[in-house]
């Protein structure tokens, strides 16, 4: 798994979104620290079941434990899509005041700022805007 991407989070959404259409009960992405936030941010937010992080060699890996609801039969994946925002080439800054409200706050915008990684409702109750990293709903 040594394919060097230019965008690492939309790597990562991809990779949730291709499991979660395929039915599968988890993913594994390569680790890094925002991918983390953004895994914390997934479960505190009830979008994901749990996250866990390995220790391979040389790049740990993140394994996503994904969230479905409904019987065997018909189950539903608890995200119904994953929007990246903010690109490499074309970062997406907000205040405070212009932070998103995604699907009339049915789903969340997951924003980076001076005071770390959080959704776009806790940045506006801290007082911060930041970079929209991705919406999920």
């Amino acid at each position: 798994m040594s394919n060097v991407t230019n965008d690492p989070i939309a790597d990562m959404l991809t990779r949730i979104r291709n499991a979660l259409t395929r039915g599968k009960p988890e993913v594994i992405v390569p680790m890094s620290k925002i991918k983390i936030e953004i895994a914390r941010i997934l479960q505190e937010e009830g979008y994901i079941e749990n996250f866990s992080i390995g220790d391979e060699k040389p790049v740990p890996l993140i394994n996503v434990q994904l969230k479905y609801f409904g019987s065997r039969r018909d189950r539903q994946p608890v995200i119904t899509q994953l929007q990246r925002i903010s690109k490499p080439g074309r970062r997406v800054y907000r205040k405070r005041k212009e932070l998103p409200i995604v699907l009339s706050g049915t789903g969340i915008a997951i924003v980076t700022t001076p005071k770390g990684v959080m959704t776009a409702q806790q940045a506006r109750r801290n007082g911060v805007g930041g970079e929209v990293l991705c919406y999920v709903w």
